[in-house]
């Protein structure tokens, strides 16, 4: 499908769902689809790449939308097992067969090439869920065959894939969403709105907890030579062709570097994200950055941090530390009081700006109840989603920054307007280097 019929297709769903609000007419149940959802015609097509455990989770929420439409899942493995036991069977086929069920009908199409289904022409958009290695290469595909794309987070495995992506996002007008769900959760949101309304005065620091790495092996730690395997090739792409261990496949690949960012990347996306909101700073960042205490997981299976501090400094003298030091979650602390918040828990230093109906002042946070659905609703109206791209990635920028001032032992100046290392070569050099394998690039 061409750009312009893409457009086109966008426009229709948007002014079909306008006219179905503004015309009250009688339509036949045939025509709106199954159960009064909008007809298979009329809906957002969806295209799934990366058949784990978090993908289909992810996937099933867009089942659950009456105006999405799963048509396709993609995955190099037709079926594998996450974790030691053998439970629920994943991958493309499984998923497929996930669809199937709940639209009551066969399975839908798979691939276990990405680039086959991106070029889809009945395809609208493309869910990113495979590990974070692949996240930049699989979204820019997306994205240059025309489609919208919802992505985990983090955005991507290196720093300068972030700006490559979503520069290429504002390019091309096209709507992202980050995996980033706590943003879409009313207990994120009201800390939000308490913090950028004053309610604890001046902002002085912010306190942002995540988890530690494990400190053993996870399953069989045995390496075996699986190069020669398409399947294997497939999952490993742009990364490092390392043994398999099974150890750190399917699950644990988040605890090497060669794969994920570690703990540290893996959750920075999530509460410190809630830290940039809360500070106003999602198109900004720090302009210091330090690394400390960062100490090794003792096992060779895994390469990321068991423990880690980064400590950051934000305009106005705002200190910020994100690490396993902190309590799991983000705390604002003011110059009149604080508030606390985590997945299902919010707490403050005034218990009445808790309770239900409180009018924390004129400042609104953008309001998401459902962040599928939020997503689904800006691609029909082309207003940004709750986290697109460049959020997401100035979110996880203290994060790299981190690993790149602990790699080198001192302090970083950053400017976040120019998203630069200030005064340093070699820490810059490192920063924005990417480790592409053949024949695998942006």
């Amino acid at each position: 499908m061409s750009k312009t019929n893409q457009t086109n297709r966008r426009c229709f769903l948007k002014t079909s769902a306008l006219a179905a609000i503004a015309t009250p007419t009688i339509i036949p149940s045939s025509v709106l689809g199954q159960a009064g959802k909008p007809a298979p015609s009329n809906r957002i097509t969806v295209g799934l790449i990366g058949c784990g455990g978090r993908g289909v989770g992810v996937m099933n929420s867009f089942l659950n939308e009456p105006s999405a439409q799963v048509i396709a899942t993609c995955d190099p493995y037709e079926t594998h097992h996450r974790g030691q036991a053998r439970g629920r069977a994943l991958g493309r086929q499984p998923a497929a067969e996930m669809v199937g069920k709940k639209y009551d009908s066969k399975p839908c199409d798979t691939y276990a090439d990405y680039r086959e289904l991106c070029a889809r022409n009945d395809l609208d958009v493309v869910i990113v869920a495979t590990p974070d290695h692949w996240h930049a290469v699989q979204a820019l595909e997306g994205l240059r065959n025309g489609k919208d794309i919802y992505c985990e987070k983090p955005v991507t495995h290196f720093f300068a894939e972030g700006q490559v992506l979503y520069r290429e996002v504002a390019k091309r007008k096209a709507i992202f969403q980050t995996g980033s769900q706590q943003r879409s959760a009313t207990v994120f949101r009201n800390a939000v709105e308490l913090v950028r309304n004053g309610l604890i005065g001046k902002v002085k620091e912010v306190q942002v907890g995540l988890p530690k790495g494990p400190n053993k092996i996870k399953g069989d730690p045995t390496e075996e030579d699986r190069s020669g395997r398409k399947d294997y090739q497939f999952w490993t792409g742009p990364a490092p062709m390392l043994p398999y261990v099974h150890a750190r496949h399917h699950q644990m690949w988040r605890v090497h570097l060669a794969y994920g960012g570690g703990q540290l990347m893996d959750w920075i996306g999530h509460h410190n994200d809630i830290a940039h909101w809360g500070l106003g700073e999602d198109q900004g960042g720090p302009v210091l950055v330090e690394a400390k205490k960062f100490s090794w997981i003792p096992v060779p299976v895994y390469k990321a941090p068991e423990h880690y501090e980064v400590h950051c400094e934000y305009a106005g003298g705002i200190q910020t530390s994100i690490g396993t030091h902190n309590t799991m979650g983000t705390k604002f602390i003011g110059e009149e009081g604080w508030v606390y918040v985590n997945r299902g828990k919010i707490d403050a230093s005034n218990r009445d700006w808790l309770k239900s109906g409180f009018n924390s002042g004129k400042f609104k946070a953008y309001k998401s109840g459902n962040h599928t659905r939020n997503f689904l609703e800006c691609v029909k109206s082309r207003k940004p989603a709750i986290c697109p791209a460049e959020t997401s990635h100035r979110s996880i920028t203290p994060g790299h920054l981190g690993y790149v001032s602990n790699a080198l032992g001192r302090a970083l100046k950053w400017d976040p307007k120019k998203e630069q290392v200030v005064g340093d070569r070699e820490a810059s050099a490192l920063l924005n280097k990417m480790h592409h394998r053949k024949p695998w690039t942006l």
